[in-house]
Protein backbone atom coordinates (compact mmCIF):
# COMPACT_ATOMS: atom_id res chain seq x y z
CA UNK A 1 0.00 0.00 0.00
CA UNK A 2 1.03 3.53 -0.98
CA UNK A 3 0.61 6.96 0.60
CA UNK A 4 2.80 10.33 -0.14
CA UNK A 5 5.65 8.39 -1.76
CA UNK A 6 5.77 5.95 1.04
CA UNK A 7 4.94 2.27 0.71
CA UNK A 8 3.49 0.28 4.15
CA UNK A 9 3.44 -3.40 4.13
CA UNK A 10 0.44 -5.14 5.45
CA UNK A 11 0.54 -6.37 8.72
CA UNK A 12 -0.40 -9.64 10.29
CA UNK A 13 -1.46 -8.15 13.40
CA UNK A 14 -3.70 -5.32 14.01
CA UNK A 15 -1.99 -1.57 14.33
CA UNK A 16 -2.48 0.72 17.05
CA UNK A 17 -0.95 4.44 16.60
CA UNK A 18 -1.52 6.27 19.19
CA UNK A 19 -0.49 10.03 19.82
CA UNK A 20 -0.01 11.60 23.18
CA UNK A 21 -0.99 14.92 22.95
CA UNK A 22 2.09 17.23 25.13
CA UNK A 23 3.74 14.01 25.83
CA UNK A 24 7.23 15.31 26.71
CA UNK A 25 9.69 12.14 27.30
CA UNK A 26 9.51 12.73 31.32
CA UNK A 27 5.88 12.30 31.60
CA UNK A 28 6.73 8.51 31.02
CA UNK A 29 10.21 8.19 32.87
CA UNK A 30 8.41 10.00 35.84
CA UNK A 31 5.49 7.83 35.86
CA UNK A 32 7.18 4.44 35.60
CA UNK A 33 9.61 5.65 37.88
CA UNK A 34 6.88 6.37 40.77
CA UNK A 35 5.68 2.56 40.15
CA UNK A 36 2.04 3.44 39.04
CA UNK A 37 3.06 2.67 34.93
CA UNK A 38 4.50 -0.69 35.03
CA UNK A 39 3.84 -1.45 31.57
CA UNK A 40 5.33 1.89 30.51
CA UNK A 41 8.48 0.79 32.19
CA UNK A 42 8.57 -2.43 30.34
CA UNK A 43 8.31 -0.37 27.09
CA UNK A 44 10.95 2.12 28.38
CA UNK A 45 13.42 -0.59 29.36
CA UNK A 46 13.47 -2.04 25.44
CA UNK A 47 16.24 -1.02 23.41
CA UNK A 48 13.31 -0.01 20.96
CA UNK A 49 12.32 2.47 23.18
CA UNK A 50 13.35 5.45 20.51
CA UNK A 51 13.35 9.68 20.46
CA UNK A 52 11.80 10.97 17.44
CA UNK A 53 11.44 14.63 16.85
CA UNK A 54 8.44 16.46 16.05
CA UNK A 55 7.74 19.24 13.50
CA UNK A 56 8.05 22.89 14.52
CA UNK A 57 6.09 24.36 14.90
CA UNK A 58 5.36 22.11 17.53
CA UNK A 59 1.14 22.12 17.89
CA UNK A 60 -1.49 20.08 17.57
CA UNK A 61 -2.77 19.87 13.77
CA UNK A 62 0.39 19.93 11.94
CA UNK A 63 1.92 17.27 14.17
CA UNK A 64 -1.57 15.14 13.59
CA UNK A 65 -2.09 15.42 9.94
CA UNK A 66 2.00 14.83 9.56
CA UNK A 67 1.67 11.76 11.29
CA UNK A 68 -1.80 10.96 9.38
CA UNK A 69 0.01 11.57 6.02
CA UNK A 70 3.75 10.39 6.66
CA UNK A 71 4.63 13.19 5.70
CA UNK A 72 5.69 17.03 6.38
CA UNK A 73 3.64 20.67 6.26
CA UNK A 74 5.43 21.34 3.38
CA UNK A 75 3.40 18.29 1.45
CA UNK A 76 -0.13 18.25 3.58
CA UNK A 77 -0.19 21.80 4.04
CA UNK A 78 -1.01 21.78 7.59
CA UNK A 79 1.25 24.46 9.43
CA UNK A 80 -0.80 25.54 12.39
CA UNK A 81 -4.31 25.47 14.47
CA UNK A 82 -4.89 29.13 13.00
CA UNK A 83 -3.39 31.00 10.11
CA UNK A 84 -3.92 33.96 7.69
CA UNK A 85 -5.17 32.99 4.88
CA UNK A 86 -4.20 35.43 2.08
CA UNK A 87 -6.64 34.59 -0.25
CA UNK A 88 -9.46 35.44 1.72
CA UNK A 89 -7.95 38.03 3.95
CA UNK A 90 -9.05 36.39 7.27
CA UNK A 91 -7.47 35.22 10.28
CA UNK A 92 -9.14 31.75 10.13
CA UNK A 93 -8.90 27.96 11.91
CA UNK A 94 -7.01 25.43 9.69
CA UNK A 95 -9.54 22.85 10.91
CA UNK A 96 -11.18 22.32 7.70
CA UNK A 97 -10.08 19.60 5.31
CA UNK A 98 -10.16 21.93 2.54
CA UNK A 99 -6.82 23.23 3.67
CA UNK A 100 -5.07 19.47 3.48
CA UNK A 101 -2.59 19.29 0.20
CA UNK A 102 -2.08 15.38 0.80
CA UNK A 103 -4.33 12.36 1.84
CA UNK A 104 -3.92 10.19 4.58
CA UNK A 105 -2.46 6.95 5.31
CA UNK A 106 -5.75 5.92 6.94
CA UNK A 107 -7.76 6.83 3.67
CA UNK A 108 -5.28 4.86 1.21
CA UNK A 109 -5.52 1.46 3.81
CA UNK A 110 -9.21 1.86 4.05
CA UNK A 111 -9.36 2.28 0.03
CA UNK A 112 -7.09 -0.92 -0.09
CA UNK A 113 -9.68 -2.99 2.06
CA UNK A 114 -8.55 -2.53 5.19
CA UNK A 115 -10.91 -2.22 8.28
CA UNK A 116 -9.77 1.64 9.49
CA UNK A 117 -11.10 3.60 12.94
CA UNK A 118 -9.74 6.34 14.14
CA UNK A 119 -10.54 8.31 17.38
CA UNK A 120 -9.62 12.21 18.52
CA UNK A 121 -10.17 13.72 21.62
CA UNK A 122 -11.40 16.91 20.25
CA UNK A 123 -13.98 17.16 17.34
CA UNK A 124 -11.41 20.46 15.65
CA UNK A 125 -9.47 17.26 14.88
CA UNK A 126 -11.77 14.70 13.67
CA UNK A 127 -12.50 16.51 10.17
CA UNK A 128 -9.34 16.79 9.49
CA UNK A 129 -7.92 12.80 9.86
CA UNK A 130 -11.21 12.03 8.77
CA UNK A 131 -10.21 13.12 4.84
CA UNK A 132 -11.97 10.65 2.38
CA UNK A 133 -11.99 7.80 5.37
CA UNK A 134 -14.32 4.99 4.19
CA UNK A 135 -14.11 4.29 7.97
CA UNK A 136 -14.89 4.19 11.35
CA UNK A 137 -14.09 8.57 12.65
CA UNK A 138 -15.18 10.28 15.89
CA UNK A 139 -14.29 12.25 18.74
CA UNK A 140 -14.81 11.63 22.18
CA UNK A 141 -15.82 15.60 22.57
CA UNK A 142 -18.81 14.60 20.58
CA UNK A 143 -19.08 10.76 21.12
CA UNK A 144 -22.86 11.10 21.01
CA UNK A 145 -23.26 13.22 17.71
CA UNK A 146 -21.49 9.70 16.16
CA UNK A 147 -23.53 8.29 13.36
CA UNK A 148 -23.13 5.43 10.99
CA UNK A 149 -23.42 7.80 7.77
CA UNK A 150 -21.26 10.26 8.87
CA UNK A 151 -18.59 8.60 11.10
CA UNK A 152 -18.80 4.75 10.50
CA UNK A 153 -20.66 4.04 13.73
CA UNK A 154 -23.25 4.87 15.97
CA UNK A 155 -24.35 3.83 19.38
CA UNK A 156 -20.44 4.81 20.76
CA UNK A 157 -21.71 5.66 24.00
CA UNK A 158 -23.05 2.21 24.73
CA UNK A 159 -20.04 0.76 23.56
CA UNK A 160 -17.81 2.64 25.22
CA UNK A 161 -19.44 2.94 28.55
CA UNK A 162 -18.95 6.39 29.65
CA UNK A 163 -20.78 9.65 28.72
CA UNK A 164 -19.35 12.56 26.99
CA UNK A 165 -16.21 14.40 28.89
CA UNK A 166 -15.84 17.84 29.21
CA UNK A 167 -13.34 19.05 26.65
CA UNK A 168 -11.54 20.35 29.54
CA UNK A 169 -10.60 17.52 31.43
CA UNK A 170 -8.42 14.01 31.92
CA UNK A 171 -11.37 12.06 31.09
CA UNK A 172 -11.65 13.11 27.55
CA UNK A 173 -8.22 11.58 26.67
CA UNK A 174 -9.57 8.48 28.55
CA UNK A 175 -12.84 7.95 26.73
CA UNK A 176 -10.22 8.01 23.48
CA UNK A 177 -8.13 5.33 25.44
CA UNK A 178 -11.66 3.60 26.11
CA UNK A 179 -13.08 3.36 23.17
CA UNK A 180 -9.77 2.11 21.25
CA UNK A 181 -9.85 -0.86 23.34
CA UNK A 182 -13.40 -1.73 22.82
CA UNK A 183 -13.36 -0.71 19.30
CA UNK A 184 -10.71 -3.26 19.30
CA UNK A 185 -12.68 -5.93 21.52
CA UNK A 186 -15.15 -5.71 18.86
CA UNK A 187 -14.91 -4.51 15.24
CA UNK A 188 -11.08 -5.48 15.32
CA UNK A 189 -9.91 -3.12 12.66
CA UNK A 190 -6.55 -3.64 10.64
CA UNK A 191 -5.16 -0.01 11.33
CA UNK A 192 -6.51 2.14 14.55
CA UNK A 193 -5.17 5.74 15.21
CA UNK A 194 -6.18 7.18 18.86
CA UNK A 195 -5.22 10.45 19.49
CA UNK A 196 -5.44 12.57 22.90
CA UNK A 197 -5.70 15.60 24.19
CA UNK A 198 -2.91 17.56 26.62
CA UNK A 199 -4.77 19.33 28.90
CA UNK A 200 -3.29 17.43 31.89
CA UNK A 201 0.06 18.12 30.00
CA UNK A 202 -0.75 21.54 30.39
CA UNK A 203 -1.10 21.52 33.82
CA UNK A 204 0.54 19.43 35.66
CA UNK A 205 4.57 18.98 35.35
CA UNK A 206 6.30 15.39 34.65
CA UNK A 207 6.61 13.63 38.01
CA UNK A 208 3.10 15.57 39.38
CA UNK A 209 0.46 13.25 41.18
CA UNK A 210 -2.02 14.49 38.39
CA UNK A 211 0.47 13.78 35.56
CA UNK A 212 1.32 10.29 37.48
CA UNK A 213 -2.10 9.59 37.96
CA UNK A 214 -2.90 9.71 34.29
CA UNK A 215 -0.01 7.78 33.05
CA UNK A 216 -1.61 5.15 35.27
CA UNK A 217 -4.90 5.32 33.73
CA UNK A 218 -3.05 5.22 30.23
CA UNK A 219 -0.81 2.46 31.28
CA UNK A 220 -3.65 0.13 31.78
CA UNK A 221 -5.46 0.79 28.53
CA UNK A 222 -1.95 0.22 26.60
CA UNK A 223 -1.53 -2.97 28.49
CA UNK A 224 -4.85 -4.30 27.39
CA UNK A 225 -4.15 -3.52 24.07
CA UNK A 226 -1.10 -5.48 24.00
CA UNK A 227 -2.77 -7.91 25.30
CA UNK A 228 -5.57 -8.09 22.40
CA UNK A 229 -2.66 -9.02 20.15
CA UNK A 230 -2.00 -5.57 18.78
CA UNK A 231 1.52 -3.82 17.52
CA UNK A 232 1.26 -0.63 19.71
CA UNK A 233 3.23 2.23 18.20
CA UNK A 234 2.99 5.27 20.69
CA UNK A 235 4.37 8.80 19.86
CA UNK A 236 3.45 12.62 20.69
CA UNK A 237 2.30 15.74 18.80
CA UNK A 238 5.01 17.57 20.67
CA UNK A 239 6.67 18.35 24.03
CA UNK A 240 5.65 20.20 26.67
CA UNK A 241 7.77 22.90 29.16
CA UNK A 242 6.80 25.37 31.94
CA UNK A 243 6.62 29.11 30.74
CA UNK A 244 6.82 31.37 33.80
CA UNK A 245 8.95 32.92 36.86
CA UNK A 246 9.82 32.14 39.79
CA UNK A 247 6.19 33.64 40.99
CA UNK A 248 4.22 31.45 38.48
CA UNK A 249 3.45 34.26 36.55
CA UNK A 250 3.71 33.85 32.46
CA UNK A 251 7.05 34.41 30.64
CA UNK A 252 5.31 36.47 27.34
CA UNK A 253 6.95 38.54 24.65
CA UNK A 254 4.03 40.60 23.07
CA UNK A 255 5.11 40.35 19.47
CA UNK A 256 2.29 42.88 18.24
CA UNK A 257 3.49 45.43 21.01
CA UNK A 258 7.20 45.16 19.68
CA UNK A 259 6.31 45.66 16.17
CA UNK A 260 3.64 48.26 16.92
CA UNK A 261 7.19 50.40 18.52
CA UNK A 262 9.27 49.38 15.80
CA UNK A 263 7.22 49.64 12.72
CA UNK A 264 4.38 52.12 13.47
CA UNK A 265 1.15 51.02 14.88
CA UNK A 266 -0.66 48.15 13.18
CA UNK A 267 2.39 47.46 10.07
CA UNK A 268 2.83 44.21 11.19
CA UNK A 269 0.61 41.06 11.65
CA UNK A 270 1.34 38.67 14.67
CA UNK A 271 -0.68 35.45 13.89
CA UNK A 272 -0.06 32.58 16.83
CA UNK A 273 -0.55 29.34 15.40
CA UNK A 274 -1.21 27.82 18.81
CA UNK A 275 -5.04 29.45 18.64
CA UNK A 276 -8.06 26.99 18.37
CA UNK A 277 -11.38 26.89 19.81
CA UNK A 278 -10.03 25.70 23.32
CA UNK A 279 -7.36 28.41 24.80
CA UNK A 280 -8.97 28.27 28.06
CA UNK A 281 -5.62 26.10 29.75
CA UNK A 282 -3.27 28.10 27.51
CA UNK A 283 -4.27 31.40 26.95
CA UNK A 284 -3.24 30.97 23.03
CA UNK A 285 0.33 31.46 24.46
CA UNK A 286 2.60 29.60 22.47
CA UNK A 287 6.67 29.39 21.17
CA UNK A 288 5.96 29.70 17.54
CA UNK A 289 4.61 32.92 15.94
CA UNK A 290 4.93 34.24 12.52
CA UNK A 291 4.77 37.96 11.21
CA UNK A 292 3.18 39.51 7.98
CA UNK A 293 5.01 42.69 6.97
CA UNK A 294 4.74 45.19 4.56
CA UNK A 295 7.91 45.29 2.76
CA UNK A 296 11.93 43.17 2.83
CA UNK A 297 13.09 45.92 4.55
CA UNK A 298 10.34 45.76 7.58
CA UNK A 299 11.24 41.88 8.05
CA UNK A 300 14.79 42.95 7.59
CA UNK A 301 14.16 45.26 10.68
CA UNK A 302 11.97 43.55 12.50
CA UNK A 303 14.18 40.73 12.78
CA UNK A 304 17.14 42.57 13.74
CA UNK A 305 14.79 44.37 16.41
CA UNK A 306 13.44 40.70 17.60
CA UNK A 307 17.35 39.13 18.07
CA UNK A 308 17.94 41.40 20.53
CA UNK A 309 14.86 40.81 22.93
CA UNK A 310 15.15 38.62 26.29
CA UNK A 311 13.42 35.24 25.37
CA UNK A 312 13.76 34.78 21.87
CA UNK A 313 15.20 31.98 20.45
CA UNK A 314 15.25 32.03 16.95
CA UNK A 315 13.97 34.86 14.69
CA UNK A 316 14.75 34.82 10.72
CA UNK A 317 12.86 35.05 7.54
CA UNK A 318 10.20 33.10 5.86
CA UNK A 319 12.71 31.12 3.51
CA UNK A 320 14.76 30.18 6.22
CA UNK A 321 12.24 28.71 8.32
CA UNK A 322 10.34 26.86 5.85
CA UNK A 323 13.54 25.08 4.26
CA UNK A 324 14.78 24.72 8.17
CA UNK A 325 11.48 23.43 9.33
CA UNK A 326 9.52 21.84 6.04
CA UNK A 327 6.97 24.26 6.20
CA UNK A 328 4.56 25.86 3.14
CA UNK A 329 6.06 29.12 2.19
CA UNK A 330 2.43 30.64 1.23
CA UNK A 331 0.79 29.71 4.37
CA UNK A 332 3.60 31.44 6.05
CA UNK A 333 4.23 35.16 7.25
CA UNK A 334 7.48 36.73 5.97
CA UNK A 335 9.25 36.16 9.57
CA UNK A 336 9.31 33.23 12.14
CA UNK A 337 9.64 33.91 15.61
CA UNK A 338 10.26 30.60 18.45
CA UNK A 339 10.80 31.28 21.87
CA UNK A 340 13.04 30.21 24.24
CA UNK A 341 12.41 27.04 26.53
CA UNK A 342 10.72 29.07 29.52
CA UNK A 343 9.07 31.82 27.39
CA UNK A 344 5.99 31.89 25.30
CA UNK A 345 5.08 34.47 22.21
CA UNK A 346 1.71 36.97 22.63
CA UNK A 347 0.15 39.38 20.35
CA UNK A 348 -0.11 42.39 22.95
CA UNK A 349 -1.72 42.10 26.19
CA UNK A 350 -5.13 43.25 26.22
CA UNK A 351 -5.90 40.48 23.48
CA UNK A 352 -4.90 37.51 26.04
CA UNK A 353 -7.55 36.30 28.35
CA UNK A 354 -5.36 34.29 31.09
CA UNK A 355 -8.23 34.31 33.73
CA UNK A 356 -8.97 30.93 32.85
CA UNK A 357 -5.30 30.13 33.83
CA UNK A 358 -5.83 27.99 37.29
CA UNK A 359 -2.01 26.38 37.25
CA UNK A 360 0.98 28.02 36.26
CA UNK A 361 1.74 28.40 32.54
CA UNK A 362 3.04 25.38 31.08
CA UNK A 363 2.86 25.25 26.77
CA UNK A 364 4.41 24.17 23.51
CA UNK A 365 5.59 25.45 20.41
CA UNK A 366 9.01 25.92 19.62
CA UNK A 367 12.23 23.91 19.68
CA UNK A 368 12.66 22.84 22.90
CA UNK A 369 9.32 21.09 22.82
CA UNK A 370 10.78 18.90 19.79
CA UNK A 371 11.87 15.72 21.24
CA UNK A 372 9.15 13.05 21.79
CA UNK A 373 9.02 9.88 22.48
CA UNK A 374 8.16 6.88 20.07
CA UNK A 375 7.57 3.67 21.82
CA UNK A 376 6.58 -0.37 20.38
CA UNK A 377 5.56 -3.01 22.43
CA UNK A 378 7.62 -5.58 19.44
CA UNK A 379 10.94 -5.01 18.45
CA UNK A 380 12.11 -2.43 15.90
CA UNK A 381 14.61 -3.90 13.48
CA UNK A 382 16.38 -2.56 10.68
CA UNK A 383 16.61 1.07 11.05
CA UNK A 384 19.81 2.65 9.37
CA UNK A 385 21.82 3.95 11.91
CA UNK A 386 21.60 7.69 10.74
CA UNK A 387 18.43 7.59 9.58
CA UNK A 388 16.40 10.67 11.98
CA UNK A 389 13.36 9.74 12.97
CA UNK A 390 10.42 12.15 13.29
CA UNK A 391 6.86 11.20 14.61
CA UNK A 392 5.40 10.82 11.76
CA UNK A 393 7.85 7.91 10.56
CA UNK A 394 5.71 6.14 13.37
CA UNK A 395 2.99 4.60 10.81
CA UNK A 396 6.66 3.43 8.56
CA UNK A 397 8.09 1.78 11.25
CA UNK A 398 4.67 -0.04 12.67
CA UNK A 399 4.31 -1.48 9.38
CA UNK A 400 7.39 -1.98 8.34
CA UNK A 401 10.21 -2.33 11.19
CA UNK A 402 8.43 -4.14 13.97
CA UNK A 403 8.44 -7.71 14.50
CA UNK A 404 4.79 -8.98 13.79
Amino acid sequence: MQANSRQYRQSSAPVVAICVDGCEYDYLEEAAASGQAPYIARLLKADWALRAACIVPAFTNPNNISIATGAPPSVHGICGNFFYDRDADAEVMMNDPKYMRAGTVFAAFADAGAKVAVVTAKDKLRRLLGKDLNGICFSAEKADEATRQTHGIDNVLELVGMPVPSVYSAELSEFVFAAGVRLLETVRPDLMYLSTTDYVQHKAAPGSPQANAFYSMMDGYLRRLDELGAVVALTADHGMNAKHDEAGQPNVVYLQTLMDECLGPGAARVILPITDPYVVHHGALGSFATIYLPSPEAARDAIAALVKVNGIELAVGRDDACAWFELPPDRIGDVVVISQKAYVLGTSPERHDLSGLDAPLRSHGGISEQTVPMLFNRPVQNIPARRRLRNFDVLDLAFNHVQA
